[in-house]
């Protein structure tokens, strides 16, 4: 014990003695690493010199730490060369024990040599004792092997049985995946089929949609419809009502029957019914002579069975002119009933 404290003394004086001057090395982290490495997996080190070991390896990420953070080469080659030394440190430290543990067991066997010789002449009549117990042992196991060997047969048998069953369900869960294959197949083919059935009843849908499309524009152009913002806007002129009256003409009342026979056919869609004058006349008769047509149009709609929620109506008076009021036939173009189309969710854009 006083030769490994001399050791390590000089050891510490060696460590110490380093931080001014280290020792040139190419890489002093790369070996300090090493020998760390080396030292680690020496089972004999780190069961005897665990603590001297640990020591070396603070040291060792406290130079790792240090190169990482871009510290100085003098700071890390030395905390490279501490670390080389705990390490000797460590491998002096686990020498030193071994070589006392193998005093130690020396003695030991020893002592159980001398053991073992007083022992032995009581072991040769122990022996000899136990060579009857095992014949008559023997004699019982070879009893116990006929009988296991019977049971093993048994086993055997058993065991061909369940394989035998076993066989049989395996065909049967055979079977039972073909008949399963099968009804997935038809499954397929139905599914395959009910995709086609959908696939023809959307083009018959697109089909009769571009036929009702068709039919739409048809009509509205024989009602001599306009394609505005708004949507589609279809000019009772100024001829259809007596004059400054509010009363429909008989020509007004076909154009109007038309007008239902559309919406009733498109029930989906709702119409908006807008009254127009010229600017003869104060803005007042003006306002009240559009109401009045806009209104005796909705109501000659609903004579004619198209639903009240589905109409909304309004005069402008003279606002909103499409011609000049200079003249007569601007004027006359002025005086107009619009009746405006929604699209087929029923909306009408606003003027």
């Amino acid at each position: 014990m006083k030769n490994h404290r001399f050791a390590m003394s000089l050891l510490a004086a060696a460590v110490l003695a380093a931080c001014s001057t280290l020792p040139a090395s190419d890489s002093p982290l790369a070996q300090a690493r090493s020998d760390y490495s080396s030292a680690q997996s020496d089972l004999q080190i780190a069961s005897l010199a665990p603590n001297e070991l640990r020591q070396a390896g603070d040291s060792l990420d406290k130079a790792n730490r240090a190169s990482s953070k871009g510290e100085s080469s003098v700071v890390v080659d030395h905390l490279a060369y501490v670390t080389k030394q705990q390490v000797a440190i460590a491998r002096e430290t686990a020498g030193q024990k071994a070589a006392e543990l193998a005093v130690a067991n020396a003695s030991a066997e020893r002592d159980r040599v001398r053991l073992d010789a007083r022992t032995r002449d009581a072991d040769t009549a122990q022996r000899s004792a136990e060579y009857s117990q095992r014949q008559s042992e023997a004699a019982q196991r070879s009893a116990e092997y006929a009988q296991r060997q019977s049971e093993a047969s048994q086993r055997n048998a058993d065991a061909s049985q369940l394989r035998s069953e076993a066989s049989q369900r395996s065909a049967e869960a055979s079977q039972l995946s073909a008949e399963a294959s099968q009804r997935q197949a038809s499954t397929e083919r139905q599914a395959a089929n009910d995709a086609q059935l959908n696939t023809m009843a959307a083009r018959q849908q697109t089909q009769d949609a571009e036929s009702r499309s068709r039919r739409l524009e048809a009509q509205l152009k024989e009602m001599e419809a306009k394609k505005t913002e708004r949507g589609m806007v279809i000019t009772l002129s100024d001829v259809l009502f007596d004059t400054n009256r509010a009363q429909l003409r008989s020509g007004g009342v076909r154009d109007v029957q038309k007008l239902a026979d559309f919406f009733k056919q498109y029930p989906q869609r709702n119409v908006m019914i807008e009254g127009f004058t010229d600017s003869t006349g104060s803005n007042s008769s003006n306002q009240d002579l559009s109401d009045k047509r806009a209104q005796s149009v909705r109501t000659a709609l609903l004579d004619k069975g198209v639903g009240a929620d589905r109409i909304t109506w309004r005069g402008y008076g003279e606002a909103y002119p499409v011609a000049s009021n200079d003249t007569a036939a601007g004027r006359q173009q002025n005086r107009r009933v619009e009746i405006v189309v929604s699209d087929d969710g029923g909306t009408i854009a606003p003027r």
